[in-house]
């Protein structure tokens, strides 16, 4: 009995022995982790900046150009396309604007590197004289060059029994937008015909294209336009209406041009407009003028651009021919931009 305890003894040591070599066996089994080098990260590394935008060398040039139905407009627009196509630093853009007065005090505020003006309206806001500019003078215009002749034209419907400017009394009549040379010039034919506004049976301030759009209508028997000859305004109403030109001649005249130097008797051809006869009156002139802090390599740019390429202002309305070289100093009312000035010294021309 005690042979059989002693090999059932035996027999459980063996196998707790095989237990614990049997665990042993499967610890190894599992093979540690290889010591592995952490892959190297490179340091983030800042992007390239994005080149610079190039910087653009075309200056912005705007300009104040009057009523788009008037003369003004497109002669700027020609000039618009000169700066567009031939000259390389300089973008001009074209705003329709209310004409000389507006234009100039525009000028003044910064509002417009240029504008066309009427020569005796740069007069007055120069020197800070008459109705519009009286004690607040426009110190910083200059002249830049003279454009064409501008008659004062009386434009009176058919059937109005107006002979001359002293018959305008009791009749309706347009005077001009507020503010603008047209204005200005009839108020001044009114005084040498001996009128004054009270005198009239009433004075609209009307665009040239509400004043003609009255005149077809009969709400006024006449209008005052300053604008070229053969202006689209007067062209179209000729064809819709019977219309003349009033004849500003004889002491009126006389008057006008003694009291005011910038004023010249001109003849408007006849068939300028359509069934229109021949008629005598005054005229001022149309000039560019500038502010006197800009640049005066670009006005001499443009200037030079404008003159080399006169075709383009000549073929943008019947009376850009008259804009010349030769007369391009002819009436200046204003001193003179430091870039005209050497353009002009440079074509042999002094002011």
């Amino acid at each position: 009995m005690r042979r059989n305890n002693a090999f059932i003894f035996m027999l459980v040591a063996l196998f707790v022995v095989s237990l614990f070599a049997v665990s042993g066996c499967a610890e190894e089994a599992v093979p540690e982790e290889p010591d592995v080098d952490e892959p190297e990260v490179d340091e983030p590394v800042d992007e390239e900046p994005e080149p610079d935008e190039p910087v653009s060398d075309v200056t912005r040039v705007n300009m104040g150009a009057g009523w788009v139905t008037g003369v003004y407009y497109p002669l700027a627009g020609a000039m618009s396309r000169i700066a567009h196509t031939s000259i390389d630093n300089i973008s001009l853009t074209v705003e329709s604007s209310g004409a000389s007065a507006v234009n100039s005090r525009m000028i003044g505020s910064h509002d417009l590197d240029m504008a066309i003006v009427q020569n005796d309206v740069a007069y007055y806001a120069f020197h800070g004289e008459g109705e519009a500019f009286e004690g607040n003078p426009v110190a910083n215009m200059r002249g830049m060059f003279v454009l064409y002749p501008e008659p004062v034209q009386l434009v009176a419907a058919a059937g109005s029994g107006i002979e001359s400017p002293a018959d305008l009394a009791g009749k309706n009549v347009a005077l001009g937008p507020l503010g603008s040379g047209a204005e200005v010039n009839a108020l001044q034919v009114l005084e040498a015909a001996g009128l004054s506004e009270d005198d009239l049976g009433s004075a609209e301030r009307l665009e040239a294209g509400e004043a003609a759009d009255f005149l077809r209508d009969g709400r006024v028997d006449a209008a005052f336009f300053t604008v070229g000859i053969g202006a689209s305004v007067i062209d179209e109403l000729s064809v819709m209406t019977d219309i003349y030109l009033v004849n500003i001649v004889g002491d009126i005249a006389e008057t006008l041009i003694d009291t005011y130097p910038f004023y010249a008797s001109v003849t408007i051809p006849g068939d300028t407009y359509s069934d229109v006869p021949e008629a005598d009156t005054i005229a001022v002139l149309s000039m560019i003028v500038t502010r006197e802090d800009l640049d005066a390599d670009l006005v001499y740019d443009f200037m030079r651009g404008i003159f080399d390429n006169i075709d383009v202002i000549h073929g943008a309305h019947d009376v850009g021919q008259l804009v010349t070289l030769d007369t391009a100093l002819d009436g200046m009312s204003v001193p003179l931009h430091p870039g005209a000035e050497r353009f002009f010294d440079e074509e042999g021309m002094s002011y």
